[in-house]
Formats: C-alpha cells, structure tokens, sequence
C-alpha cells in the first residue's frame, strides 16, 4: 500500500508537522528523506531495509559514498543531499557557538563538539580556544591520526594559544570506535598538555572524548 493510501495520522510528513520531529521512528524520519519508495514497497519499507542493512540510522549516516550508494533506493543524488542536510546541523549547532559567546552551556557546547568530531573515521584533536571571560575566539581541528590515535604536540597547542591570546581551553578528541573510554594515553597526553599550557597561564577547563557518549576528564578528577 502506497503512503498516501495511508491514514493521515499515520503518514510520516503529516505526523511531523502534527506532532514534531521528535514523535517519528527512525524509520519514519529516512523515508521523509527518500520521499519515495520502489517498485512494491513504500518508502517507509524502503527506509526499514536500509536500517537493517547498514544496522540502524548512525551508521546509515556515516557511510561513505560508495557503501551508501550501492543500497538499493539510494545513489549520488542522495548522498549528496544527505550530506548536505549533515553539514546544515553542524553550521546550526556551530551558530550556537560562534565567537564571542560565552560559554555558559556545558549541553551546547558538548552538542557542538560532537557534531564536529564524532563522525570522523580516524581520531581528529581538537582544541576550542576561549578568552578569560570564557569567550569562544576559535575551534580549531589541529592533529588527525588513524583509527588508532592521533599524535598530538603540546608545542603545537602551546603556539596556537599564543597567537590567539586564549586565556583558557577545552581539549576534544573522538574515538572512532564508538566507546568513549579513556585511555591511558588519553590521561597522560591531558596532563603533559595542562602542565604545557601552564607554562603560559592558559588553564584548560577540560578535555572531552567524544563517541558515541562523551566523557569529560576534569568530572573523572584526570586534570
């Protein structure tokens, strides 16, 4: 049965706009997104199979684009529209944290740091630079490595302080494997970093792992 052969309720885009975006499924939300099905199936069907096939909605999202268009209902269009719409949520949360903001949300800030680190496939660190009234002057990707780690130079972090005159920091860094554990090295690297930027008066208000959770550093006592 085709969706417009559906109960109103019970349609994806008109559930949406009756009830908000949070009250859809997964499911529901993708074959917004496909707006169409194939041949037999609807899209809602279509959206369920390609969850199934790619293990739920994160992974469909983070697939590359020759594993995303070998699906079958989607192709080069769709990549690109999806991309598109990915990077549309990244500039929103960005916006929420541009320069000269004070940083008085832990819960934005994190959101922010996830939407720009948690997708990578390889670790990326990261550095968001603020003044000493906790004003963001600048984020800034500075060391990526493999899906192992990344090599991170306090020298290097040390430097871009300097030249953005940053009073404090927040350290970032992802773990592509989805568990935000921290390791030993993460630990270590932490506190090589705060005794660095000691050196200059910079204090580093924390350092945030990001996966499929985020764990702080300074909340585990590691600073």
């Amino acid at each position: 049965m085709a969706i417009t052969d559906w109960p109103a309720a019970e349609r994806p885009r008109e559930k949406l706009i009756e009830r908000g975006a949070a009250a859809l499924s997964d499911a529901e939300l993708l074959a917004i997104f496909l707006r169409t099905g194939v041949t037999g199936k609807s899209a809602v069907d279509v959206a369920r199979d390609l969850l199934n096939r790619f293990g739920g909605l994160r992974p469909l999202l983070q697939a590359d684009r020759a594993g995303f268009c070998a699906a079958p209902g989607l192709g080069d269009a769709k990549y690109a529209q999806l991309q598109a719409v990915l990077e549309m949520g990244r500039r929103h949360l960005a916006a929420d944290l541009k320069r000269g903001d004070v940083l008085t949300s832990p819960t934005t800030t994190r959101q922010f740091l996830a939407a720009r680190l948690r997708d990578y496939p390889f670790e990326v660190f990261a550095v968001l630079f603020l003044d000493n009234r906790h004003r963001v002057i600048a984020f800034e990707e500075l060391f990526r490595g493999t899906i192992d780690g990344a090599s991170v130079h306090p020298r290097e972090v040390v430097r871009r302080a300097l030249q953005h005159n940053a009073a404090a920091v927040i350290l970032a860094h992802n773990h592509p494997s989805g568990v935000a554990e921290p390791s030993r090295s993460d630990v270590s690297i932490t506190r090589r970093l705060v005794e660095a930027l000691g050196l200059i008066d910079v204090r580093v208000l924390d350092h945030l792992v990001v996966a499929d959770e985020i764990v702080s550093l300074a909340e585990r006592g590691e600073l």
